[in-house]
C-alpha cells in the first residue's frame, strides 16, 4: 500500500478528524467554524487539520486574511481504490443499477417488500 495511503488510513484512524473530513465535505471553512462545530479546542483543531493536510485529505487556501480548508478529492482515491478490492463485483452492479435507474437483467430473483429474502415464491 502506497505511503500516502498509509498517511490516510493513520490520520482517519482519529474520530475527530473523520468529522472534520466530513464537515469540509459541505464546503471550505476557516479553523475557527471548524472548531465551533466541535468540543475541542481550535488549536487542537489546527493540529487534525495539520494532520489531514500532511496526509494529502485536506488543502488549504488562503482567502484574504483567512486559511480556507477544503478536501482533496484526489486524496481520497488511494483510500477508494483499496477498498474496492474488498467491494464485491455483484454490489457494484447493483450501485450501478440503482443509479441508472434501469432495473437488472441479471436473472435473479427479485425481492419483494414483505417478503423475507428467504421466502420461496
Amino acid at each position: 500500500m502506497a505511503a500516502v495511503t498509509e498517511a490516510a488510513f493513520r490520520a482517519l484512524a482519529e474520530p475527530h478528524r473523520r468529522g472534520i473530513l466530513r464537515l469540509l465535505r459541505g464546503r471550505p471553512r476557516s479553523v475557527t467554524e471548524i472548531a465551533g462545530q466541535f468540543d475541542i479546542t481550535q488549536q487542537a483543531v489546527s493540529q487534525h487539520l495539520k494532520v489531514l493536510r500532511d496526509a494529502g485529505l485536506v488543502a488549504v487556501r488562503p482567502q484574504g486574511q483567512r486559511r480556507m480548508y477544503i478536501v482533496r478529492p484526489e486524496g481520497l482515491a488511494g483510500l477508494r481504490d483499496f477498498l474496492a478490492e474488498f467491494w464485491p463485483d455483484s454490489l457494484e452492479r447493483l450501485k450501478q443499477a440503482v443509479e441508472s435507474g434501469e432495473p437488472a437483467d441479471d436473472g435473479a430473483r427479485r425481492w419483494r417488500p414483505g417478503t423475507r429474502a428467504d421466502d420461496s415464491e
